[in-house]
């Protein structure tokens, strides 16, 4: 169980990371790029997640329940700031595509905000391997 949910929280982190450098490629973190998601939130749910792998690594080596527990207490926030980016891309993804001058439908401009370049398969695949995830990190915290 601990080791699957290691592979499962890998799998979400590698999805993760693709949305992470598409935003910030098209320029979310910046003054001047246009973005839904706060700056804060993206970054907070990347170091939350970040640290939270880290502890479950540690608990695989340590065999500490209290890591497991841990590890799963820091999955709470990264999923709560992980349901609000969510809710905001949605909003973002239902937005029709504005046209450029030469009429090209769903075309980027400068208003585009940078997470509407987001492939649907990846943020549901991240956010399906992030559920399984949180599943089997408290499996495995329950069976420590």
């Amino acid at each position: 169980m601990s080791i699957a949910a290691l592979v499962a929280w890998l799998v979400t982190a590698v999805g993760g990371f693709y949305m992470l450098g598409t935003w910030m490629a098209r320029g979310g973190a910046s003054r001047e790029g246009s973005s839904r998601l706060p700056v804060p939130v993206i970054f907070g749910h990347f170091l939350l997640a970040a640290t939270g792998l880290v502890v479950w690594v540690v608990y695989l080596f340590a065999d500490t329940g209290a890591l497991a527990w841990t590890a799963f207490a820091i999955l709470l926030p990264v999923a709560l700031l992980g349901f609000v980016m969510f809710a905001r891309w949605l909003a973002v993804t239902r937005t029709p595509a504005v046209r450029t001058t030469q009429g090209a439908p769903g075309a980027a401009t400068p208003d585009t905000p940078a997470e509407h370049a987001f492939p649907v398969p990846v943020v549901l695949g991240h956010g399906l391997f992030a559920v399984v995830t949180l599943i089997l990190v408290l499996l495995a915290a329950l069976q420590a």
